[in-house]
């Protein structure tokens, strides 16, 4: 299967609505994120239909407990077939060492990826919780972490993408949301880089929504944007 770099985001809030934008997408050209609210409302058996469907799916819960409780929800997660699944970086990294373990005893072995800081938090919010490091300084520390503990990569902003590849390795992978389509609207974002400019600042995997999802014509988005980067690389 081509590694496409496209990751669409099922930002919904249904099945129903989550099936009807995929059956219109050809997973030669983009991958799938299930996130929290569709995966809470849908379940396991979306995840499931959608692996069926030949996509490669990240499932992006972010699961953050004890070792135990990780390894065996990184374990169930993996043996629904997905690509990719994650873990909060800031569990630590006995935490992140028995989530790989809990991948590794599954029947499918998916990447394993970590969150470093969520892009929604700002230095005020991580003053609040004691953390006296800068964003970025934070970032590479969990970097380093993940990558050291085992882990495949990181989500992170495409705007740290660059400092994390000068200090890991090359296939560390790093996934980044917040991407906009050069001719796309910026709406609510305002720390965002075009495909392009992300995968040249280092970015693996693209996490793209909006511009795909509330398209007028969800397959021409995805082509748009496939044929930018194309022209890219």
């Amino acid at each position: 299967m081509i590694d496409s770099k496209i990751i669409v985001a099922l930002d919904y809030a249904d099945a129903a609505s989550a099936l009807h934008l995929v059956n219109q997408l050809d997973p030669s050209l983009c991958k799938l994120k299930v996130g929290k609210e569709l995966f809470t409302a849908a379940g396991p058996q979306l995840v499931e239909k959608l692996v069926a469907k030949n996509f490669q799916v990240f499932l992006d819960l972010k699961f953050h407990d004890i070792p135990n409780t990780v390894a065996k929800a990184c374990e169930a997660a993996s043996n629904l077939g997905v690509w990719m699944l994650n873990v909060h970086a800031s569990g630590g990294s006995a935490m992140m060492q028995a989530a790989l373990d809990g991948v590794n005893t599954s029947q499918h072995q998916p990447y394993l990826i970590a969150v470093t800081v969520l892009t929604s938090m700002s230095q005020e919010n991580m003053d609040q919780i004691g953390i006296k490091a800068s964003i970025e300084d934070q970032v590479l520390k969990l970097a380093k972490l993940t990558q050291k503990s085992g882990l495949h990569g990181v989500v992170c902003s495409a705007l740290e993408a660059l400092l994390l590849k000068q200090h890991l390795p090359q296939d560390f992978l790093l996934v980044t949301p917040g991407i906009r389509p050069a001719s796309a609207n910026k709406d609510d974002q305002t720390r965002i880089l075009t495909p392009s400019q992300a995968l040249s600042a280092g970015a693996s995997y693209l996490v793209i929504g909006r511009p795909i999802t509330q398209a007028t014509s969800p397959t021409e988005a995805l082509i748009a944007i496939n044929e930018e980067i194309q022209a890219f690389a």
